[in-house]
């Protein structure tokens, strides 16, 4: 059912109240007005007879008839009364309206009997003889006896004189008294019904103002004030309720304001946190999903909460810890693997179980720290110890034989000794050249975290013919053709020295897998922007025309000490770091290094540095 507004409830119960409460006081007030009139009308026949009844008398006790009948005529016509004089036997000796001889006999009339019964008789009936109600009043006829001085005395001789008048007539006069009566009560309903609107718009209005700010603070709107909107008019009632209304606006926007803040610092938190973050119910629907849980399962996070934890995070592992957690209420922790594009993502995974403020469990929290990155650290740092003590096993192991060998007699022997001597002597030198290598990497990545290299702007020109000079001798020992071609006007921000040292590894590294007659470029060009429009980035390319580099060895290509074909480069005298010496260089110059090789046709490795300045 649909509510009505607070007027319609007052307003027409108002009106009903006043319209029957005139209506009573009318009916009630007409007839007791009627009735007083009647009375008023009886008082008014019997005075009339009493005036009337001396003259009646002398003409009943004169014996002439027609006077009496005459007399009563024209006195009936005078006053408007009709009147009727009856003797003892109940006979009608004349009447002003009817001829006597026609009017039946009278004795047991109501007011007759009362009147010879010596008092004053009166009734209210329908009259036979006119057809219509009257009101009857009958006097017994007294002659007036002077006894003494002062003293008189009635003396009744058996006749009685009766009055009348139509009920109509009055009923006539009386229907314009209640027309008025009836006006005055309309008059007066109509002014209280607008009184009784005008009240209760009084009432209603600040009401209704209420409401409209009410539904606006159910928005979260609480600028909007009660009090200035209620009528200096109004109720003390209404006056406190909006008082109060807007202190408890005021209360509800500063806390609101509060929970907002501090919903929207939790968010910020709840958002930034490196950790995927996943909080469930009971039934293990999602109830809140961070930034990086959502990268993780790549889903999207607002459309997620509300969702089955199945629909979203479809792995076991992770449901079987939560579903404990659920469950028991306890803490668990587990390393857990996600297929994540068809490679394997280590997760440590913790969850513990959300708790209400009575201490009722009402969901789980799940924190998932992706360590992939960690475990995958820790399998370099393991190869790399694996390699080092390898690296430096060879040429020891190499040393320590010939040395045996010498210190068993070969020194004895010019030859063989001066032999094993250079071998020591080479060795000792690669030794020499890993450790050395091993420090100035180590030199490099400390420098870098600490911004201590020093980077200026400066031509690009010289530093490439620098490392094409350094690395002549060795191209023309290999029998390979080493070339270059840079612009003069190329100005790029950078460390000058370990800049030439890149290039003089990737230069080396070309001309060591190049084969005789083979060709070494190197080429430097500026790169537009994406719209073509500046000059965006430096690009420096060593292209070979060696062996190449088959596919599956380019992602681990920059890890120290590894190799493509390990027996080839000791050989050939590489130690292995020469490549991640590059990679760690072009970091800390902000700029990134690319390869493109094709097995059995050549290699081309490429430093991007930032635009030109």
């Amino acid at each position: 059912m649909k509510p009505v507004k607070l007027i319609w409830q007052i307003f027409p119960t108002s009106v009903l109240i006043i319209l029957l409460g005139i209506a009573a006081v009318g009916w009630y007030g007409s007839t007791i007005l009627y009735e007083f009139y009647l009375q008023q009308t009886e008082s008014d026949l019997e005075a009339r007879g009493r005036l009337i009844s001396q003259q009646i008398y002398e003409l009943v006790n004169s014996e002439r008839s027609g006077g009496l009948r005459d007399y009563c005529i024209a006195l009936g016509r005078d006053t408007g009364t009709r009147i009727t004089v009856i003797d003892s036997t109940g006979k009608v000796l004349a009447d002003s309206n009817e001829d006597p001889g026609k009017m039946d006999n009278h004795r047991h009339r109501q007011e007759i009997e009362k009147a010879f019964a010596g008092s004053v008789g009166k009734s209210r009936r329908y009259s036979r003889t006119l057809g219509e109600n009257l009101i009857y009043v009958a006097l017994p006829l007294h002659s007036t006896i002077r006894i003494g001085a002062g003293e008189n005395k009635e003396a009744g001789n058996g006749y009685v004189v009766r009055t009348s008048v139509s009920v109509a007539s009055l009923d006539r006069t009386f229907a314009h008294i209640r027309l008025r009566i009836l006006f005055g009560s309309i008059a007066v309903i109509v002014l209280a019904g607008l009184a009784t609107l005008f009240i209760c718009k009084s009432i209603s209005n600040p009401l209704e103002r209420m409401t409209r700010n009410a539904r606006l603070f159910s928005t979260g709107d609480f600028s909007e004030k009660m009090l200035p909107m209620v009528p200096r008019a109004a109720s003390k009632e209404v006056v406190t309720l909006a008082a109060s209304m807007d202190r408890m606006a005021a209360l509800l926007d500063e806390k609101i304001k509060d929970i907002v803040t501090h919903r929207n610092q939790l968010e910020t938190v709840f958002s930034s946190m490196v950790e995927a973050m996943i909080a469930v119910d009971l039934k293990e629907r999602i109830i809140s999903i961070n930034d990086a849980a959502a990268r993780l399962f790549h889903v999207d996070r607002n459309g997620s909460e509300g969702k089955l934890l199945q629909q979203v995070g479809r792995n076991v592992a992770l449901q079987e810890m939560i579903s404990l957690t659920l469950e028991t209420g306890e803490r668990v922790e587990k390393e857990i693997v996600f297929q994540d594009t068809g490679q394997e993502r280590f997760i440590k995974t913790r969850v513990v179980a959300l708790s209400s403020g009575q201490g009722k469990h009402v969901g789980a929290l799940a924190v998932l720290n992706d360590v992939t990155q960690i475990r995958k650290l820790e399998g370099i740092r393991t190869d790399f110890v694996a390699n080092v003590s390898h690296e430096l096993r060879t040429p020891i192991t190499s040393i320590r034989g010939y040395v045996e060998t010498l210190l068993d007699g070969a020194l004895d022997n010019r030859e063989d000794a001066e032999k094993f001597l250079g071998i020591v002597l080479k060795q000792s030198r690669r030794l020499t050249s890993i450790i050395d290598e091993l420090l100035h990497l180590s030199k490099i990545e400390q420098e870098a975290s600490d911004s201590e290299i020093e980077f200026t702007r400066q031509r690009l020109l010289p530093v490439v013919e620098a490392a094409v000079q350094t690395c002549r001798v060795n191209a023309a020992d290999s029998g390979v053709f080493l070339q270059y071609r840079c612009a003069d006007n190329i100005h790029v921000k950078m460390n000058g020295p370990l800049m030439e040292q890149a290039l003089v590894n990737l230069i080396v590294n070309a001309i060591t897998h190049s084969e005789k007659g083979g060709t070494v470029n190197v080429e430097a060009e500026v790169l537009k922007d994406a719209e073509g429009q500046g000059e965006s980035s430096v690009k420096v390319t060593v292209r070979d025309t060696g062996c190449g580099i088959a596919k599956e060895h380019l992602p681990r290509l920059f890890e120290r000490f590894y190799r493509c074909d390990k027996a080839r480069s000791r050989n050939l005298g590489g130690t292995g770091l020469g490549l991640a010496i590059v990679k760690h260089i072009v970091q800390a110059h902000d700029a990134r290094v690319e390869v493109e090789s094709v097995d059995g046709e050549g290699s081309a490795f490429s430093l991007i540095l930032n635009g030109p300045v």
